[in-house]
């Protein structure tokens, strides 16, 4: 059952691949004959109905070293995540909500995750949490427009799951973003990954493994 989940996670980001390309040779060919009547349609768009700088894709001279450099830099976030104690550790088994609360169970999840293609998940649920503490009108309109990008457009690879009821509740909310513009959606997936990631990783060999190296007594040198 796991595998054939996680193959099914990696078609659906090849598809998002394909899409991407396919829109940029479009963007390129529009380029080469300019259209009689551009449209400034909406912004925000998820559907692709329409021409939207949300929906940007870039160059493939830029968008290959970028995915290298995001993937560096999660890389490292998730290395300098603090090492928990065998206490905190043994204390994620409780709830997802003790795992949650803390910074290493976040960290050690996280890394969890990106094993099953999912970290997606962790990245677009702590964008949120940054959001939210933010109160510059002008900061929280880019940070909205930024999270809409990498987790919310049809286009990005990283595109989190989200129902059809939970998106046109985005979209009305980003007529006028605000810190809360994704709540429904943040709350979502956390439900998802309370439900879905968090009882295999209890299960996993990456957390007993975890245990079991934070219960072995250290030797003096």
């Amino acid at each position: 059952m796991g595998s054939e989940w996680l193959e099914k996670r990696k078609r659906q980001m090849q598809v998002h691949q394909e899409a991407a390309a396919t829109v940029l040779h479009a963007r390129d060919a529009m380029r080469k004959t300019p259209p009689n009547n551009a449209s400034n349609a909406c912004c925000f768009c998820w559907c692709c109905c329409c021409s939207c700088s949300c929906l940007t894709v870039r160059s493939d001279e830029e968008t290959v070293p970028r995915g290298l450099e995001r993937r560096t830099d999660v890389l490292a976030v998730c290395d300098d995540s603090p090492k928990p104690t065998l206490e905190d550790a043994r204390s994620w088994s409780m709830s997802f909500e003790r795992l949650m609360k803390s910074a290493a169970g976040r960290g050690c999840f996280r890394q969890f995750l990106r094993t099953e293609f999912s970290e997606e998940n962790m990245m677009f649920w702590l964008a949120c949490e940054e959001l939210k503490k933010e109160t510059n009108k002008t900061v929280v309109e880019e940070k909205v427009r930024q999270v809409y990008e990498d987790f919310i457009s049809i286009l990005s690879p990283k595109e989190v799951s989200l129902d059809s009821r939970v998106r046109e509740v985005i979209n009305r909310n980003m007529l006028d973003p605000t810190s809360h513009t994704f709540e429904d959606a943040q709350k979502q997936i956390y439900t998802l990954m309370q439900r879905d990631s968090y009882p295999r990783y209890m299960n996993s060999s990456a957390y007993t493994d975890l245990l079991k190296d934070l219960e072995e007594p250290k030797t003096e040198p």
